[in-house]
């Protein structure tokens, strides 16, 4: 067999590793690069090595990074089968048409515009090509075998996300590990990951591998911030991944409620996607933490704002509440029209709850901006701007560690750490190597593993 490295290799971004042998083609994730432009443009180059025609795909998880580039196979013209773990292909039904919308939507403003050097853009791929490439997906649950020619495979959870997997390839004798995103062992929402059988290479994300989680407590933490901003009499506007995070963030504030930690408040979920995401987090409630009553209660006690109307309506509550909209890091979504009403006022609060990618509004407001533009028009900030920490669903440098001498490798397993910076992948490297007797290395862009 041979191993290539097509993506997600020193960016966290466009993950995608094309498995070879004799008579078999199998390509491992399939991601969007996203982030800096010359990254973006390798979505556009030919594709390499023939990928469209490759025999199956086997997807980690939903994520974008490591799943979006799959319409464009499809509109290349590959029909071959898509397996992935049930939830996964539920949560990349939401996931993929909302990214052919926004391309499409993108386009047309470009050409409006005439922000394009090319006379007519076109997106990536469009709504109905990523809708027309559901249908590719072939289920299959953790833990099951299944071959696509003379390879192999099975899925084992990795936490992280609902749905999410390692992913287990044997062949010609040999065994290969793909991690995809590893979850964290104590995460309020997600099980841990589970530890990995002895493989003889692993590929290893390193998106924290320069990192330590905060050990700060962030169900005190909400709480404090909750409080604080009801005793002004505000409104709390908290910025959110729409899966994942908004289940996670719904489940705890529900939680500090019913335990009269923090007072009733109407809560508004106020995300189109994050409502839909939540049914399928309760949908398969045993995949994570929750418990069937807890996903109910979340979804009886919230409410739910599916359409445009309904958001604007939340502009007429009196006294304190709670909205919780996409997007996360604020670089668009409904959690704007809120910022036009709520962020320059004293008594609010504006709460982030996951990682702020430099240049967004988020980091922005993290950083102390006091205007910020939006729509068009610069705003000022006079509400509080405070960062939930403790909710990563990345394991950090030492979790990853803790996962790796959990599982059953031994000193034999070479590691390739993919999916990180330069930074996390040197740190993590560095720490592998003076902590285990792994024969860890930093794989290449492109680069072709002999097995």
């Amino acid at each position: 067999m041979r191993l290539i490295f097509l993506g997600g290799c020193e960016t966290v971004t466009g993950s995608k590793y094309l498995l070879e042998t004799e008579t078999t083609r199998v390509l491992i994730d399939c991601g969007l690069y996203q982030g800096y432009k010359w990254l973006r443009q390798r979505n556009w180059q030919p594709l390499p090595l023939g990928i469209d025609k490759v025999d199956a795909v086997v997807l980690t998880h939903a994520h974008l990074d490591h799943s979006g580039f799959l319409p464009v196979l499809y509109r290349h013209g590959y029909r071959g089968p898509v397996f992935a773990h049930s939830a996964t292909a539920d949560l990349c039904g939401l996931l993929w048409p909302d990214s052919g919308r926004i391309q499409e939507e993108d386009a047309k403003f470009y050409k409006k515009h005439q922000l394009s050097r090319h006379q007519n853009p076109e997106p990536l791929y469009d709504e109905a090509t990523a809708r027309a490439a559901l249908e590719l997906f072939e289920p299959v649950d953790f833990e099951q075998h299944f071959a696509v020619g003379d390879i192999e495979f099975h899925l084992q959870p990795a936490g992280h996300l609902l749905g999410a997997a390692s992913v287990i390839a044997s062949g010609g004798g040999r065994r290969i590990g793909f991690s995809g995103d590893v979850g964290r062992p104590d995460d309020i929402l997600m099980h841990a990951p589970k530890p990995l059988p002895d493989v003889d290479v692993l590929l290893l994300e390193s998106t924290y591998g320069n990192r330590r989680h905060e050990a700060e407590e962030p169900w005190q933490q909400l709480a404090e911030v909750v409080n604080e901003t009801a005793q002004a009499g505000g409104v709390l506007l908290v910025p959110s991944f729409s899966i994942g995070r908004a289940q996670l963030l719904q489940h705890m504030l529900v939680t500090l409620m019913d335990e009269q930690v923090i007072p009733r408040l109407p809560i508004f979920l106020d995300s189109p996607m994050a409502i839909n995401a939540s049914g399928i987090y309760n949908r398969f409630h045993e995949f994570h933490r929750l418990t069937a009553e807890q996903c109910a209660a979340a979804m009886e006690q919230v409410i739910y704002t599916r359409d445009v109307e309904q958001s604007k309506a939340i502009a007429n509550q009196v006294g304190p509440h709670i909205i919780i909209a996409g997007s996360g890091m604020a670089t668009g979504g409904r959690i704007l029209h809120h910022f036009k009403h709520w962020l320059g006022d004293h008594r609010a609060t504006v709460l982030f709850a996951g990682h702020q990618a430099g240049g967004t509004r988020g980091a922005k407001l993290l950083g102390g901006a006091d205007r910020v533009k939006v729509h068009g028009q610069w705003l000022p900030v006079k509400a509080r701007i405070r960062r939930l920490d403790g909710l990563s669903g990345h394991a950090d440098y030492q979790e990853l560690s803790d996962w790796l001498k959990a599982s059953e490798l031994t000193s034999a397993t070479r590691i390739y750490l993919v999916h990180g910076e330069p930074d996390a992948l040197e740190t993590l490297s560095d720490h592998l190597k003076q902590t285990t007797d792994y024969d860890v290395n930093i794989a290449d862009y492109m680069g072709v593993l002999q097995l």
